[in-house]
Formats: structure tokens, C-alpha cells, sequence
């Protein structure tokens, strides 16, 4: 098997994080889709709902760009290949989003090249800090990311059984990713790391839901 060099890998992350923010992702799973299509959408509820995918697209983005930075300075293959894989499912996300997006008629935040660069900056930041603190960023972040899917359970529209079916699947890989890492050896972060993670991921939601 063939060893890549830092700028091989530099260059693939590269070209993966332009196929993120600027390409359109496919993905490997079908689109959840719910049993009973629901009642037609009002305009106001279309837009709701459109901004809370878009919400959603965007943490997909950052998700992928931390893993991406995560991978880029973990210690050992083994942990290197279990973020691709849980990249791999994240991936999924980002196509299904974006096409309920898209089914929506509402669009991508303008500001998903500003929040990969910052997240996969992060990820690398974590990486370097050792596979088990890498490991304990992956649990906290999933388990924010689970109560976060599960707001946006109770604020989209009750007639709107697509995203929900989506977002439901969503919350669930999350929960899997958490249990993954924790099961790995992840250790648990410090209070101050927890909240200043949430506040980064307040930031990323706000800005999201109108840009």
C-alpha cells in the first residue's frame, strides 16, 4: 500500500473540501423518506422549514471539515479510518439536505466556505491534541448535534414529514458516531471546551438560518 506524504494528503483534502462546499454530494443511502407525504406546505411553513435545512446543511459542512482536520493530524490509522467512515455517513447528510433544500425552495448559506475553513482548522487544532481528546471532540460534538436535530424535530412544521423523516435519520447516525468514539477510548472534555463549543455552534446556527 502506497504511503501518501503530507502534501498528497493536504491536496486531498483539499479537493474534498471544494467537492463540500461547491460541488453536489452523493450520496451512498437512499433519502429517508417518510411513509405518508404529508399535507402541502404553506408558504410560511416552506420557509421555515427551508431555513432549518439550511441550518442543518451547514453543521453537515462543518462536520465534514472536522472530520477532514481531524484526519489530517490523527496519530493512528485506526482512528483516521474510523473518522472516514463516520465522514463517509456524513456525507449522506450533506446530499439529503441539500436536496430537501432544494425540494424547499430556499438555498445553501452563503457562508459555508467561512464555517469549513474555521471547522476543519478546529478539527486539525484536536487532532493535535492526541486521539483520545480527538476522540472525546467527536462524542461532544455528536451529542450537541443530537440536541440540536432534536429541536429542529419540534420546530418544523408538523405537515412536514419529508425533512422530518431526514432529520430523524440524522439523529440517529449522530447518536451512533458519539457511541462510536466513546466505545474508541474518546475521553470527556473539560466544561469550558463544552461551552465554548456550544457557542461557536450558536454562532454557525444563527448566522445559517438567514444567510
Amino acid at each position: 500500500m502506497r504511503n501518501y506524504s503530507t502534501i498528497d494528503q493536504l491536496i486531498g483534502h483539499l479537493d474534498q473540501g471544494l467537492r463540500t462546499v461547491f460541488g453536489r454530494p452523493e450520496s451512498r443511502r437512499a433519502t429517508p423518506r417518510a411513509s405518508s407525504p404529508g399535507l402541502e406546505l404553506s408558504e410560511t411553513e416552506r420557509a421555515a422549514a427551508g431555513s432549518l435545512m439550511r441550518v442543518n446543511h451547514t453543521g453537515e459542512v462543518c462536520a465534514q471539515a472536522l472530520y477532514q482536520g481531524q484526519a489530517l493530524t490523527a496519530q493512528s490509522v485506526k482512528v483516521r479510518q474510523a473518522l472516514a467512515t463516520a465522514a463517509s455517513e456524513e456525507n449522506d447528510h450533506l446530499a439529503w439536505c441539500e436536496e430537501r433544500i432544494d425540494e424547499l425552495g430556499s438555498h445553501k448559506s452563503f457562508l459555508n466556505p467561512f464555517w469549513y475553513l474555521g471547522s476543519m482548522a478546529i478539527g486539525a487544532v484536536a487532532g493535535l491534541a492526541g486521539d483520545r481528546w480527538s476522540l472525546g471532540f467527536v462524542t461532544e460534538t455528536e451529542r450537541q448535534v443530537v440536541r440540536h436535530l432534536e429541536s429542529h424535530l419540534q420546530r418544523l412544521p408538523a405537515t412536514d414529514t419529508q425533512s422530518r423523516a431526514i432529520v430523524e435519520q440524522m439523529r440517529d447516525d449522530e447518536a451512533k458516531h458519539a457511541n462510536t468514539a466513546l466505545k474508541s477510548g474518546a475521553v470527556e472534555l473539560p466544561d469550558i471546551v463544552k461551552r465554548a463549543m456550544r457557542a461557536v455552534a450558536g454562532l454557525m446556527t444563527t448566522s445559517a438560518a438567514h444567510l
